[in-house]
């Protein structure tokens, strides 16, 4: 089947699986081997965690790339153009490759019914082979071990964090969700665990599949100072380096990745990228008069690091919120009602999306104080309008987040505007 445009070729495999998601393997891996792909010329680096995957796999390409190697990377989700998935080098790849990866894609399968996931990461595959490049870093989209991304067997496996999300398809166990994230891993490759107080079945699934663990806390470590920060590990020691944008225990998994792919980087190097590191959507800086931060906090871990940030600012900030209500709400406010010193919540477009009235039940029973300070919005954009009334007559800042959903409304309605 042809397709003459991207939206087109998008709209078409949206309609090819009754499921946004179904987790497993089998039918990917059928198309897969069909398209006969090769590896790259260096390392597949696939990546995991409850939290953090995104700005682990943006210090991991961005260093990449300044040492000059080619580096295909796969995310998601988006949050304007589909095109955002699938960089070449730390740039959106366009529509034109991107149709032909799918045209590729739909004469492999051959009716073999893919979900858009598998279909999308199929063709970020091909992409990447066709592009002859020496790293491909892969995102996890849900879980790992049944995640589609793990078609591909990874010489060196990353997993930032464990926390409870997505409880409808992994439990709410965070031994067997370990489990799952571990699973990317392979026989005599490593596994490179950044997270903190972790469950013992990292170990035990690393063990098992035989792959070479190197966790935090015990083969390396990280240390904050006044103004820098250091990292500790397989006989190696930098000291003195710069606070990122993006957060530290990423930063350190990262370094300990570099060191342990045994790429040796300098602490010039390593002060470079964490000096200019950035990734949209994570506690970014996006306006100013009155200072506008967009974040796609959505689980109690993002919200604790999104608190953190909070504090850096100089008064209370206003806040912008939208959910949706698959994620652990309750948990999400408990964290950071108290930060605000008001909040416009707003509904959220489709199945999944939580009604503002829910966010406010859930603000109201963390912090009762707040009852006046929280009013309901039937879109970010009415939310948005309300807010920066406030932020302006009493010279606060607003945070817009809550969802990658929220963050591209926001996003979105700027971008109308130019």
């Amino acid at each position: 089947m042809t397709h003459t445009s991207l939206a087109s070729w998008l709209s078409y495999i949206e309609s090819q699986h009754p499921s946004e998601i179904e987790l497993g393997l089998n039918r990917g891996n059928t198309v897969l081997a069909r398209l006969n792909l090769s590896r790259p010329k260096g390392k597949v680096i696939t990546v995991a965690g409850t939290n953090g995957k995104g700005s682990t796999c943006a210090m991991l390409t961005q260093y990449l790339c300044s040492q000059n190697y080619s580096v295909g990377t796969y995310t998601s989700p988006h949050f304007l153009a589909f095109n955002e998935r699938i960089a070449l080098n730390d740039a959106p790849c366009n529509d034109d490759i991107i149709c032909r990866a799918f045209e590729a894609v739909e004469a492999a399968r051959e009716g073999v019914s893919l979900t858009y996931f598998e279909f999308s990461t199929l063709a970020a595959l091909w992409v990447f082979e066709q592009s002859n490049l020496d790293y491909w870093v892969l995102e996890v989209g849900l879980g790992g071990r049944l995640d589609s991304v793990n078609m591909i067997d990874t010489d060196v496996a990353v997993v930032t964090s464990i926390s409870l999300d997505h409880i409808d398809w992994l439990g709410d166990d965070l031994d067997i969700i370990a489990r799952e994230k571990t699973g990317i891993a392979r026989k005599d490759k490593l596994l490179i665990s950044g997270v903190v107080n972790p469950p013992p079945t990292i170990a035990s699934t690393a063990l098992e599949i035989g792959a070479n663990l190197r966790q935090k806390g015990c083969d390396f470590r990280f240390e904050l100072g006044e103004n820098s920060w250091s990292w500790t590990g397989n006989g190696v020691c930098y000291e003195n380096l710069p606070v990122p944008s993006l957060p530290l225990q990423n930063a350190a998994t990262v370094i300990a990745t570099l060191v342990y792919m045994e790429l040796s980087p300098t602490h010039a190097d390593l002060a470079a990228l964490f000096s200019h590191v950035q990734l949209m959507g994570r506690f970014q800086k996006v306006a100013a008069s009155p200072d506008v931060y967009i974040d796609v906090a959505h689980n109690p871990e993002a919200a604790i690091e999104l608190a953190n940030r909070i504090a850096s600012l100089p008064r209370k900030p206003v806040a912008v919120c939208g959910m949706l209500k698959d994620k652990d709400i309750a948990s999400v406010m408990t964290h950071l009602a108290n930060r605000f010193s008001g909040w416009f919540c707003s509904d959220l477009a489709g199945s999944r999306g939580a009604k503002a009235e829910e966010l406010i039940k859930h603000i109201e029973h963390s912090s009762p104080n707040l009852a006046s300070n929280a009013m309901a919005f039937h879109s970010v954009g009415d939310a948005l309008s309300a807010a920066m009334v406030k932020a302006e007559a009493e010279q606060r800042s607003v945070i817009v987040f809550g969802s990658f959903v929220t963050v591209s409304d926001y996003l979105a309605l700027n971008q109308s505007k130019e």
